[in-house]
């Protein structure tokens, strides 16, 4: 494996269908209200065929480091609800595929595999020195978006706006993005 090659598997188990979650994750437009902590701004450049095979995306994303990544998606397969499958094009390129399996009372595992090459000179450069450091970085974002998908689903769930309402803010972004937006840790 290159050096500037990773390779992650995140694992979520959340109270929500995988109807429900396929439904969350594939609202491009949502993304960075409710996972702010990673996506800087969102933007379909394309909307792609029914069921979202061909859909192109553009991301400003970051984790806990302070850089940004700029890189697009595309959906490549889709299969209703059980996952679908993303090429990453930009700053990173490589693969992505959720897979959602249901789970008793009501629930979903979630498992994201990403499969990719960092291409930012930046990353593309330091990662054999600094590979690790990138790894918790992503693993950083990922725990981000569990944290941040839980407060959204309960956000969707709630009966009415006063318990909406109670719902914790999701986490915002690092350093310097917190500052430059008036956000706090």
């Amino acid at each position: 494996m290159a050096a500037n090659a990773y390779f992650f598997v995140t694992r979520w188990e959340l109270d929500a269908t995988p109807e429900q979650v396929y439904r969350l994750l594939e609202d491009v437009h949502a993304l960075a209200e409710w996972w702010p902590s990673v996506y800087l701004d969102v933007k379909e450049l394309k909307k792609g065929q029914p069921g979202g095979v061909g859909k192109l995306v553009e991301l400003y994303t970051k984790g806990w480091l302070p850089y940004t990544l700029r890189w697009k998606f595309r959906v490549t397969h889709t299969d209703f609800p059980k996952g679908f499958s993303l090429e990453a094009l930009g700053d990173f390129t490589g693969k992505g595929i959720w897979h959602f399996h249901p789970l008793p009372e009501g629930r979903c595992e979630a498992v994201y595999e990403w499969s990719i090459t960092a291409e930012k000179p930046l990353l593309k450069r330091l990662s054999g020195l600094l590979k690790p450091i990138f790894s918790f970085n992503h693993e950083w974002a990922m725990r981000k978006g569990e944290e941040s998908i839980r407060l959204e689903l309960l956000r969707r769930k709630a009966l009415n706006d006063v318990i909406r309402a109670r719902v914790p803010a999701p986490p915002g972004p690092t350093f310097p993005h917190n500052f430059l937006n008036n956000k706090i840790l």
